[in-house]
């Protein structure tokens, strides 16, 4: 299944890097405010569903554009969460940061993810169990033990415009301890750099399902630790995610704890 999605993953890909030499011809569309999605979302992501449906007909599908689709024949306990273009604001400005993402549940269990870079040629990739690689390199988290070394990477509530005070005291609490933060616009590719050891913390609001759930499954196979802002595992769920290893994520909980408001302690 993981040689099947990375296929999957390669071909949207090439789309995509297609797509990119004629960005500002495609036509885009406004699904909500600051959300945009383009004919390339659309196609890149029927790419991958088409060929994972073709291989595995009796799976399901949860994707960005599309949503949730039922098993073509009963029900299943596999699921596919889907992005197949995370960072679209990024591609259609033609900044060099946005990936496809590709995990596979079972009975609600992530059993594989990979994060693709198609620019850069890099595929991320994890199953459970067995490690997380890079190209067929091993990964491994990071290893600071405190705060002020690292680098951290964070995304914006830009759709969630009731927490940005929230958001900016926190980035502010955090600012001051650690060496720097990035803000790079795709989650997927976050997460699987933070699995790499390229940046050392994360944290997050308001994300979906297919924005994180490879980038979990990468992070927990190389060694790192992920949760809620509560410290709990109910990310997919309330889309407030912190991750990095076990002293760093516990650090990043501690300093952005005294600025949770009521919805973000849920």
């Amino acid at each position: 299944m993981l040689n099947t999605a990375i296929k999957a993953a390669h071909e949207a890909g090439k789309e995509l890097l297609k797509a990119q030499k004629r960005r500002l011809e495609l036509h885009i569309e406004n699904k909500g405010d600051k959300d945009f999605v383009s004919e390339v979302d659309r196609h890149a992501e029927r790419i991958i569903i088409d060929m994972l449906s073709r291989a595995y007909p009796s799976h399901s599908f949860l994707a960005e554009e599309s949503g949730s689709q039922a098993a073509k024949y009963g029900d299943s306990e596999y699921e596919w969460v889907i992005d197949p273009l995370d960072g679209t604001t990024n591609f259609l400005h033609g900044h060099p940061q946005f990936s496809v993402s590709i995990a596979l549940k079972k009975d609600n269990r992530l059993l594989l993810g990979l994060v693709h870079d198609p620019l850069r040629d890099e595929l991320f990739y994890a199953e459970r169990g067995k490690g997380c690689y890079l190209n067929n390199q091993r990964l491994r988290v990071s290893t600071p033990i405190s705060l002020n070394d690292t680098l951290l990477a964070t995304g914006f509530p830009f759709k969630y415009q009731q927490h940005l005070e929230a958001y900016l005291n926190m980035f502010k609490a955090l600012f001051a301890q650690v060496a720097d933060i990035r803000r790079a616009g795709s989650a997927a590719l976050d997460l699987a750099y933070l699995a790499a050891g390229r940046v050392d913390g994360f944290w997050e609001i308001g994300l979906k399902p297919w924005d994180i759930a490879a980038g979990v499954l990468l992070i927990e196979e190389a060694g790192g630790l992920v949760t809620d802002f509560g410290g709990s595992h109910h990310y997919f769920e309330t889309g407030n995610l912190v991750a990095g290893n076990p002293k760093i994520l516990n650090g990043i909980l501690q300093t952005i704890k005294p600025h949770l408001t009521a919805d973000l302690k849920l």
